[in-house]
């Protein structure tokens, strides 16, 4: 580790988040020793903070004091993890129904936080500063377990309008002292792609950060014009938001030289979990309690495949219990030959959006038409179908909030990233369609 770097991680760092009050550096440590221990006492903390949670948010949160009295249920008998199956599953039409009911009636300095809308049903949401602090913790520790650390040099390809509309004075301070540059991944264009790869080269980054579909992109593109960037002492590439795909790490992983660490979570659900240089996708379980359920809500064993749903123990102010991520996958019985005894995600089958191509060949990440549509009033549901460069379906399902005015809003920009003489044809249905497969995909090019 260079002797920035120990400044960055042991001074500036940790002064960042003491001013923004958040115990994120005290969690940190935490975890980094209760990772060790063995299966049956994480799984004991687990049963243990689980009732401190519930009896916490049974006390504060209009929703859960009302729902608890309803079904009877006391958070002290918990004895296992298997009494959280007396709740209900509780997912975004519950949480956009009861949005104020959800809000500790003590909570303090909550942010509003939108999901990406990859599930065609964005959600509004909030976090408390305990939540920000125990997912960074859990992102930090992740982040150590490949030798490096907050402070070394990092790119980051991303495309989510929180970060990048947030690119302040304030902001560019603090990225450069801790050595970290945003690309945005929305535009995949050559001439963006040329400037991207000049970027990475001059900066040397010890880690690459972002989308597995934008950085398998750029691995591509390098490749194909016979660009060397195996060459750059770059340590790991994190990934995470989309599911990873064999030939994505190995694009990557052949072109940058370097493993790639796949993590799954996100702004709902939180930072489930991340793989390790053993192989093992460790959850973590010092906050997040992982459920596999069927079509039913009926939780399966170990092994079976199905619906993701978790309960988020760092989230009193504004609670996630037993809450579906709408990705399918399944737990391990097994343990990491890393020795860490937090449990395992033997498989994540997430969900996936695709490029789209603009009029004038540029190649657009599909975010960058989701997120026109999420935050749009009456929109419930959505699935943009790219038939040709000449013509954009848009599929609404809509309530009634829903205006015509919302439908001039998505042709306009949508032309305005596809062409303006690109025909976008808005629809309202009855019912957002599956793929033949039974699958769910929001975004599809068939270009």
């Amino acid at each position: 580790m260079s002797l920035y770097t120990k400044l960055v991680s042991n001074i500036l760092f940790p002064l960042h988040e003491n001013l923004k009050k958040h115990s994120t550096v005290s969690v940190r440590d935490q975890m980094e020793k209760t990772q060790w221990l063995t299966a049956d006492k994480i799984k004991q903390q687990q049963i243990e903070r689980l009732q401190q949670f519930l009896e916490d948010i049974g006390q504060n949160v209009p929703y859960y004091r009302d729902l608890f009295k309803e079904k009877g249920f006391d958070p002290q008998a918990i004895q296992s993890l298997k009494d959280l199956q007396q709740l209900p599953i509780t997912g975004k039409p519950e949480i956009r129904a009861n949005s104020d009911a959800l809000k500790a009636g003590d909570a303090v300095g909550l942010a509003r936080f939108n999901t990406g809308g990859s599930s065609g049903e964005p959600l509004i949401f909030y976090i408390g500063n305990k939540r920000v602090s125990h997912d960074v913790a859990a992102k930090w520790r992740a982040t150590r377990w490949w030798d490096v650390n907050i402070g070394d040099p990092e790119i980051v390809v991303w495309g989510s309008p929180i970060e990048l509309g947030s690119q302040d004075r304030v902001r560019q301070i603090r990225d450069t002292l801790f050595r970290t540059e945003l690309l945005p991944a929305f535009e995949m264009s050559s001439e963006k792609l040329d400037g991207f790869i000049r970027i990475i080269r001059a900066k040397r980054p010890k880690m690459l950060f972002g989308y597995p579909s934008a950085l398998a992109h750029i691995a591509g593109y390098a490749e194909e014009q016979g660009i060397s960037m195996n060459d750059l002492g770059i340590k790991v590439a994190f990934v995470t938001s989309e599911r990873l795909y064999d030939h994505q790490r190995e694009k990557i992983e052949a072109v940058f030289g370097c493993p790639v660490a796949n993590g799954y979570g996100g702004r709902d659900a939180g930072f489930i979990a991340h793989q390790c240089p053993a192989g093992g996708m460790h959850i973590t379980s010092e906050d997040i309690i992982v459920e596999i359920v069927d079509k039913k809500g009926n939780v399966l064993p170990e092994g079976e495949s199905g619906e993701i749903v978790v309960t988020h123990m760092a989230t009193r102010d504004f609670p996630f219990v037993r809450y579906p991520t709408g990705d399918i996958g399944t737990l391990s019985s097994e343990s990491c030959s890393c020795g860490r005894g937090l449990p395992l995600l033997k498989e994540i089958q997430g969900r996936t959006t695709d490029f789209v191509i603009a009029k004038d060949g540029t190649i657009l990440h599909g975010l960058a038409l989701i997120y026109v549509l999420r935050d749009l009033p009456g929109v419930a549901s959505f699935k943009i179908i790219q038939e040709s460069l000449d013509l954009t379906r848009v599929l609404i399902l809509c309530d009634d909030q829903y205006c015509e005015s919302s439908e001039e809003t998505i042709r306009q920009e949508f032309k305005k990233r596809l062409g303006n003489d690109v025909e976008i044809s808005v629809e309202q249905v009855d019912e957002i369609p599956k793929e033949k497969s039974g699958k769910f995909r929001y975004v599809v090019s068939r270009v």
